[in-house]
């Protein structure tokens, strides 16, 4: 239990902190689902949007450390490697 005024404080970031880390990794989990759906439908321009937004959601979430840098690269070459089989 936090004992201190700066510990509770702390609690609070971190909490905070927790719960921005878990939207981005389940925008980007969402993301990869609605672009594996376009893909599988064939709808090419669908496809292009959605690993946009899917590429600026992973820059986003490693520049803000809530997933690691590798983690983040092979995530951005499943998406290349996903528009490929357009």
């Amino acid at each position: 239990m936090a004992n201190t005024k700066q510990q509770r404080k702390r609690v609070r970031v971190a909490q905070r902190q927790r719960l921005e880390n878990l939207r981005y990794k389940s925008s980007i989990k969402t993301y990869f689902r609605r672009l594996t759906e376009s893909i599988k439908v064939g709808d090419a321009e669908a496809a292009a949007k959605t690993a946009k937004k899917l590429t600026s959601t992973i820059d986003k979430a490693a520049a803000h450390k809530a997933i690691h840098d590798n983690n983040a690269a092979r995530k951005k070459s499943r998406v290349a490697r996903l528009l490929s089989q357009l």
